[in-house]
């Protein structure tokens, strides 16, 4: 953790150290497309789930002609996966009953990611290391038995997953001159999701591609 927190201080001494004026700042939301990536079992439960992130940016210009600038940004992030098992039957004195589980994990997390961008005429390029903090974990599920189904939703305990998460974010947009801007962007984690006393997940790390739309404020 303590390096992590040196190299976010560095990165924003070096943009403050560099930058050819103020920074611009702005605002950003849009949503997310996860998954699980790794080497997991039962690979083919996981599906893709969309979620919401949206946050504070500040652009810093290395450059002096806004072709070089660095972009550190706060964000609310939500990732995870939707998990379906197969249907099974069982069979009792009272009755035949068929099962069926499925669900979604849902993530929160608190990300810093320090991108550097390339800005040529608008289009831009950017990539960068993320950091990420876990806020919360819940469990939405549904449990069918014949024609009723029973729903809930469960807190999960933090301590079970890695609370830090180290990642990586590259991606593509374009940015108008009024301060509009669109973005696509990759990001995934380097470290497990998981804490070795969790088995299933232990080799699992978040994938997510995100979308969004942003607006930076003018310059005074």
């Amino acid at each position: 953790m303590k390096k992590i927190v040196l190299f976010v201080a560095a990165a924003l001494s070096f943009s403050f150290a560099n930058a050819q004026s103020g920074p611009r700042i702005g605002l950003k939301a849009g949503v997310t497309y996860s998954n699980l990536s790794g080497d997991l079992e039962n690979e083919d439960l996981y599906k893709n789930k969309f979620g919401f992130t949206g946050g504070l940016t500040a652009n810093f210009d290395l450059s002096g002609d806004g072709f070089l600038s660095l972009q550190p940004e706060l964000l609310y992030s939500q990732k995870g996966y939707q998990y379906s098992d197969e249907k099974f039957t069982v069979t009792t004195p009272q009755g035949t009953y068929d099962y069926k589980l499925k669900g979604d994990m849902n993530f929160n997390y608190l990300e810093l990611p320090v991108m550097l961008r390339v800005n040529a005429g608008g289009l831009f390029f950017e990539a960068g290391p993320q950091v990420a903090y876990l806020l919360s974990v819940k469990d939405n599920s549904e449990l069918k038995i014949n024609d009723q189904s029973y729903e809930d939703i469960e807190k999960r305990d933090k301590d079970q997953f890695s609370e830090i998460e180290i990642g990586y974010a590259a991606g593509v947009g374009y940015q108008l001159n009024n301060g509009l801007s669109l973005g696509v962007r990759y990001n995934g984690g380097i470290n497990s999701l998981a804490k070795e006393d969790n088995d299933e997940l232990t080799n699992a790390r978040h994938s997510a591609v995100v979308a969004t739309i942003g607006f930076t404020l003018p310059r005074k």
